[in-house]
């Protein structure tokens, strides 16, 4: 079924070359690390595997001037206050390509800056390239205007709840001209390849996410991943790469399945895959409270979403959940999205830090939402030498569990990070005999105990 789309491809490569710009010329860029994914998860270059647990970054940049006002000091809360590891970076065409054939160098600019905060404190950037209702010319994020014709943004009717706005006929051609019009996805792409290009050489950059929650258009959902957004990824993942070939694929399904549907994703015909979906609880969205009845409901959506990924060859990483932070249930809905993602021992980002926003964990004045932020900073294993199976946080004991399968192949050492809020007077380890040393950012197993299968447990002494 991909096949069908070629000439579309060879159409949208052909405009990035020649009519967008020209291509860097040379050999691609040489990976710093080599990163991979293999039997479900994401690999590190010592051949661990790593758990992404992170942020967004953030709400702020889906408009002008698109670069928020953070500070060095506001990524090392991410890492020190929280305990993450990774950020999902919000990029938006717009602030590319604000003019047709026109890019705006020192945004990209600021992007590398940013990056560059994120290697100096050891924390791994996604890149994503956000949209929310296709683009600005309706008043929300994504395409620049000029990406569509003006007389759609004339026509359109804005409605509530904000989501159904994607079904209006108008933002439907916009979206249809994404995936269909050789001219409008060459310029994407290019957009896309200038953006790898500027930040190849970056080392905290490992991945990229193509295309938030994919709008379907008038393509019935049926059939939308596999006619139009299978071909779409394949096209732009093959000229990120040509820039950027350690990157990683984060590739979101099509936003039906925050609906409920199903993905009819198939596997790639390229490997190092993450698939990256969402996980929201619809009752939490639509009224900005968590029903304590939906916790099951939350687990086994993730464990679909988890069997997705191995259908897909993938590994799974949730790439946004989050609640209000002033929800009164807001801790029991984090630690049910905290549960169900450690039991099948999956990788998450935490919709957003903007300073002040709704699911923020940075209250307005910069300090936090402490009821949200206490929810987020838990125990997890950041890379592991072997296979994780589970890992797991029992709010009433304020025990942490972790189950792997070490392997004896890889000698670097298995990392589970801490934060320090979490066990405020210290805490306890039992490994079954294993070797180990507490750091000031978690433990650190030097050396598993014996046996095929490995416990870990933290508790408060």
């Amino acid at each position: 079924m991909r096949t069908r789309f070629a000439p579309l491809r060879a159409a949208a490569l052909f405009f990035t070359g020649l009519a967008v710009g020209s291509c860097s010329k040379g050999q691609p860029p040489a990976a710093t690390a080599t990163w991979s994914v293999s039997g479900g998860f994401i690999r590190d270059e010592d051949g661990r595997t790593v758990t992404l647990r992170g942020v967004q970054i953030a709400g702020d940049q889906k408009s002008a001037p698109y670069i928020d006002g953070k500070t060095l000091a506001d990524y090392q809360r991410i890492r020190d206050a929280w305990g993450f590891n990774s950020m999902r970076f919000l990029m938006v065409w717009a602030a590319i390509e604000p003019e047709e054939g026109q890019y705006d160098e020192a945004y990209l600019d600021s992007l590398a800056e940013r990056a560059q905060w994120a290697q100096q404190l050891g924390l791994s950037v996604i890149l994503d390239m956000h949209q929310d209702i296709y683009g600005e010319g309706f008043g929300y994020d994504g395409a620049p205007k000029w990406a569509c014709a003006a007389s759609y943004y004339a026509a359109f009717k804005p409605t509530t709840p904000w989501g159904l706005n994607a079904l209006d006929p108008n933002v439907e051609a916009c979206t249809d001209q994404l995936y269909t019009n050789p001219t409008t996805l060459a310029h994407f792409t290019e957009a896309w390849r200038r953006v790898a290009q500027k930040l190849s050489g970056i080392p905290s950059v490992i991945g990229f996410d193509v295309l938030n929650e994919p709008e379907w258009g008038t393509s019935p959902i049926s059939t939308f991943e596999a006619d139009r957004l299978e071909p779409f990824y394949e096209s732009i993942v093959s000229v990120v790469r040509a820039e950027a070939p350690q990157w990683l694929a984060f590739l979101e399904p099509a936003a039906s399945r925050n609906l409920g549907f199903a993905t009819s994703l198939t596997p790639f015909p390229f490997g190092n895959v993450v698939y990256a979906p969402h996980s929201y609880d619809n009752t939490a969205e639509t009224t900005g409270s968590f029903p304590l009845i939906d916790a099951p409901a939350v687990l086994s959506k993730i464990t679909s979403l988890q069997a997705d990924a191995v259908s897909l060859n993938a590994a799974l990483w949730v790439g946004e959940y989050g609640g209000q932070w002033n929800d009164p249930n807001i801790g029991a809905y984090m630690g049910a999205e905290y549960q169900g993602i450690g039991a099948v021992a999956a990788g998450s980002d935490l919709w957003d830090d903007s300073a002040g926003g709704g699911y923020s964990p940075v209250a307005t004045d910069s300090s936090e939402n402490t009821a949200l932020a206490n929810a987020i900073s838990l125990p997890y294993p950041s890379r592991t030498a072997g296979n994780p199976t589970s890992y797991a946080f029992d709010q009433g004991t304020s025990t942490f569990t972790f189950v792997y399968t070490p392997d004896a192949k890889v000698s670097a050492p298995t990392e589970i990070i801490v934060p320090s809020r979490v066990y405020p007077s210290g805490y306890g380890v039992t490994c079954g005999g294993c070797v180990f040393k507490v750091t000031s950012t978690g433990v650190e197993i030097d050396a598993p105990a014996k046996g095929a299968t490995m416990t870990v447990t933290l508790a408060p002494k």
